[in-house]
């Protein structure tokens, strides 16, 4: 069986890259501009990710591959960001990935599976025009059969719900693409809680008050906690939010917030990766992680078309 090469772009912790690599893909480079999230890669999936700004990297230091994956930033389209698109630094970044694989192109080394993900409103911001673009480009630039799904991780096998867009395209468009199926959810947030946790997790009587509010005026939502699935994971985490909008569980009694450890659980890292950064870092790099039995599914669902083509 042949070991596809993976060349991954904006790679976090390494979401994306886990669940390609345990489906059987090989990456052989990866960047990302956060020098903590790279120090995490680094300890759990290698030294071959690169630290800094992809529009500062010369193209011809890039290896070329068969695939390539990414998760460009989302903030620009996030109901929790500015939601400014194109108008966003951030938002242009899609621009930089178009001129990377123009670039192979040039260099007759066109990879044959692209692999994007973003948040579920990329489809919709500005009035649907922002993913036009997008499509556009990937299909008629670029030369790129595409298909799109909004897949959500409690249908894999995570109890957490978490709406992403995935764009998968690829170069020869006789190949028909389905995204994997769901599968049923046998397990629930508190099977993913650690015991004996640490008293600093715990919500002290001076801010549960707050935590535990409803809210007021425009920012009105029901607070609950001890849910059966888990609300989206963000990388705003470690600010404590309402628990309109966070998680928190009842512990012996006491309310408290999840652990980094429960975060990486709930995004489908094994306990065997190893968190070797502050809690504050670590919440960033899960809540912006790509579920790791998402990209798995995916991943194994592509290695398949290759396979047979």
């Amino acid at each position: 069986m042949k070991k596809y090469k993976v060349l991954s772009l904006f790679s976090g912790a390494g979401g994306l890259d886990l669940g390609f690599k345990q489906a059987g893909f090989e990456i052989i480079w990866a960047n990302d501009i956060d020098k903590y999230a790279v120090q995490t890669y680094k300890k759990n999936l290698g030294d071959h990710i690169i630290l800094g700004d992809i529009n500062n990297i010369d193209f011809d230091t890039i290896p070329c591959a068969d695939v390539i994956i990414g998760g460009f930033p989302c903030q620009p389209f996030s109901i929790m960001g500015s939601q400014l698109g194109f108008e966003d630094a951030r938002g242009t970044i899609f621009f930089t990935i178009v001129s990377l694989i123009k670039h192979f192109i040039e260099q007759k080394a066109k990879p044959k599976v692209i692999v994007l993900e973003n948040v579920r409103r990329l489809l919709t911001h500005d009035k649907g025009r922002t993913f036009k673009v997008i499509k556009y480009i990937l299909e008629n630039e670029l030369g790129y059969k595409l298909y799109y799904k909004v897949l959500n991780s409690a249908d894999y096998g995570v109890p957490q719900i978490r709406n992403r867009i995935f764009i998968v395209c690829f170069s020869n468009h006789n190949i028909e693409y389905e995204f994997p199926e769901s599968i049923p959810l046998e397990c629930t947030l508190q099977d993913v809680l650690e015991e004996n946790v640490d008293s600093k997790y715990f919500l002290s009587d001076r801010i549960l008050p707050t935590i535990l509010s409803h809210g007021s005026g425009n920012y009105y939502a029901v607070s609950e906690i001890d849910l059966k699935i888990a609300r989206p994971l963000c990388s705003t985490m470690h600010k404590m939010h309402r628990a309109s909008q966070d998680n928190y569980v009842t512990d012996k009694g006491r309310i408290r917030r999840l652990t980094p450890r429960e975060a990486a659980r709930l995004q489908g890292f094994p306990d065997s990766f190893e968190i070797i950064v502050s809690d504050t870092q670590a919440y960033r790099q899960f809540g912006n992680a790509v579920t790791v039995n998402v990209a798995r599914a995916i991943a194994e669902s592509i290695m398949e078309k290759l396979d047979n083509d």
